[in-house]
């Protein structure tokens, strides 16, 4: 039932979370972040560029050497000279060898661009999300991260490995065969070339249509994702509630979104592939009719028409190599776009520009001020209107109060998980914004309710406190909490790996292996955010035995529903609708008739 509670308190402080919001993109970030990830290549670039211009010359040298044995070769065999016809099929040969050896490199030295341009892209939304702010992750479901990580990412590269091989070639021998055409007749040349006003055109259109439905089509994925995964994380409640068929209806609706989408994007490149071939045939057919009729009059070598054909035949046979490139290009291009609008992001709790320093501490903590603090969420959203708190050190301070009270906010602010919309939070005088967030986080260390526990051993999520603790420090800091026992028990004791979020022990041992971790870290402050809520009453007697030794000499915070929890407290702080309604000594507190007194006397009564 707790568990049910503090759910509720966390929906109702925290802000809705935005699932079909995308991130905004400043201007200009697509290309920037194209540029930095291509900038530190731009000599194996320029290389595989080479690679790939010389390619190209040898592959489109072709035709002309089919036109030179035509009108050279063949005449001159018959006059029983074979050297010419010998020296062009040699040549020809040697061209195709020379074009398939380039096109080897040049595909290797791409590769490895294109991997190195992918590790750091990975790399980099990996650091990122973990940077932003908490804030971030609690309006943007996780989902979403992991769509920019891993099929947006996936459309870059499926546009670096084939799609750039594919616009360079389309480009170079367009490039190549204009040049040719014009010089082996210009008239036939130019004729050629007018057929390109019309292919501009279309695939002008193309790009322009399908833009639009490529950028929906990367919100359509991430949709399908954001639900699968909330689905799969949340699959206990589902089951348990039924909400198969709900959820069922659910992923149905964004599956046939994504599926729309997709279906646009093939009937756009449809389109443009009927379009262009129709111009294309048209236009051979005309140049055909041309030609012939200038061979027919003498004033055109067959041989030269021969190779006309045979050129125009590549000039357009590209035309559905650009379409797969424009089809890969428009979804590269809304994936880039998403992709640097995440990096673009920036953590709303910044590292401070030139951190203050604390100052020593001794053996009580360290002084807690909220000075004229007030909180809004991005939404507008007043939790905790202004109040002074001072908190002193070596205290330990319970606050407790109604599921949205503002309890979990306060604790956040504390550990500077969000900055005050007002005024400061100050750690023995010194403003937490103006703190290095390492040093924060030696100094202030929060227990929430979530208990997660990463994959590895007990051991080395206990450690997490601490990295460099050794094993006995590990140990000791079990004991201390009271886990050693159920930890020594284990199949292979401290070694024992836990499995994905701990799942391999009870949710009140993963809370008693997160206090150990927290204590490990040995910090000035400690802040309970309903840390106990999933011990059962042994379990609970025993960190609260423990509790009473650890948090001496420390700052202490303890939220808590359990009102056991507070009589370890000094001082009891009672939260109504973000205010400070009571604040006392449990005994003081109890003894009155207020809130506090009635919460008490209420958990009295459920006891019997």
């Amino acid at each position: 039932m707790s568990t049910a509670v503090e759910v509720a308190e966390e929906l109702e402080e925290l802000p809705q979370a935005a699932e079909d919001e995308d991130i905004p993109v400043p201007p200009g970030a697509a290309r920037r972040l194209l540029g930095e990830l291509l900038g530190p290549h731009r000599g194996p670039v320029v290389r595989a560029m080479a690679l790939i211009v010389v390619q190209q010359a040898a592959l489109q040298s072709g035709p002309l050497l089919v036109a030179l044995a035509m009108d050279r070769g063949i005449p001159a065999l018959r006059a029983h000279d074979a050297g010419p016809l010998v020296a062009v099929i040699a040549a020809y040969l040697g061209c195709a060898v020379l074009a398939t050896v380039l096109q080897r490199a040049f595909i290797r030295a791409s590769a490895r661009i294109n991997q190195d341009v992918l590790l750091e892209l990975r790399g980099r939304i990996f650091r990122h999300a973990q940077r932003l702010s908490l804030d971030f992750h609690e309006r943007y479901t996780s989902g979403r991260i992991i769509s920019r990580a891993t099929s947006d990412v996936d459309a870059l590269r499926e546009l670096l490995a084939e799609g750039l091989q594919e616009l360079l070639a389309v480009v170079l021998s367009v490039a190549y065969i204009s040049v040719v055409l014009v010089v082996m007749d210009w008239r036939l040349g130019l004729l050629s070339l007018v057929s390109f006003l019309p292919m501009y055109a279309i695939v002008r259109s193309f790009r322009r249509r399908s833009q639009r439905v490529y950028r929906r089509s990367r919100t359509a994925v991430a949709s399908v994702i954001v639900r699968f995964t909330e689905t799969m994380n949340g699959i206990r409640p589902v089951q348990a509630f039924r909400r198969e068929r709900a959820n069922e209806a659910a992923f149905d609706t964004v599956n046939r979104q994504y599926a729309a989408a997709t279906a646009d994007g093939l009937l756009e490149m449809a389109r443009y592939v009927g379009f262009s071939r129709a111009v294309a045939n048209v236009w051979i057919t005309g140049v055909v009719v041309a030609g012939a009729i200038l061979a027919g009059h003498g004033s055109l070598e067959l041989g030269v028409l021969t190779a006309f054909v045979l050129y125009l035949r590549r000039l357009y046979d590209p035309i559905d190599q650009l379409a797969m490139f424009l089809n890969s290009y428009q979804s590269a291009a809304a994936a880039l776009e998403k992709i640097a609008g995440l990096l673009s992001h920036e953590p709303s709790v910044p590292e401070p520009a030139a951190p203050t320093a604390l100052p020593a501490t001794g053996a009580t903590g360290r002084t807690v001020s909220f000075e004229k603090v007030r909180f809004a969420y991005r939404t507008g959203r007043e939790v905790l209107p202004a109040f002074d708190l001072e908190l002193p050190a070596g205290r330990t301070t319970a606050v407790v109060g109604a599921t949205g009270a503002g309890k979990s906010t306060l604790a956040k602010l504390l550990a500077r998980f969000y900055d005050p919309t007002d005024g400061r939070v100050a750690l023995d005088g010194v403003d937490l914004r103006g703190i290095a967030t390492a040093e924060l986080r030696r100094n202030v260390v929060m227990v929430t309710q979530e208990s997660f526990l990463f994959s590895g051993t007990v051991a080395e999520n206990i450690a997490i406190g601490r990295p460099g603790a050794s094993r006995a420090e590990v140990e000791q800091a079990a004991r201390d909490i009271g886990a050693y026992d159920f930890v020594a028990a284990l199949p292979d004791g401290f070694d024992t790996d836990v499995r994905k979020r701990g799942g391999r022990i009870s949710a009140g041992q993963r809370q008693l292996v997160a206090f150990a971790r927290a204590l490990l870290a040995d910090p000035a402050v400690l802040i309970l955010d309903e840390a106990t809520s999933s011990l059962d009453v042994p379990g609970e007697q025993a960190v609260q035995r423990a509790m009473r030794t650890v948090l001496a000499g420390r700052t202490a915070v303890v939220i808590a529903h359990r009102l056991s929890t507070v009589e370890i407290a000094d001082r009891v702080l009672v939260m109504e609708q973000g205010r400070i309604v009571e604040d006392g000594t449990p005994a003081e507190l109890i003894g009155g008739s207020g809130r506090f007194a009635g919460l008490h006397e209420a958990w009295r009564d459920s006891l019997v």
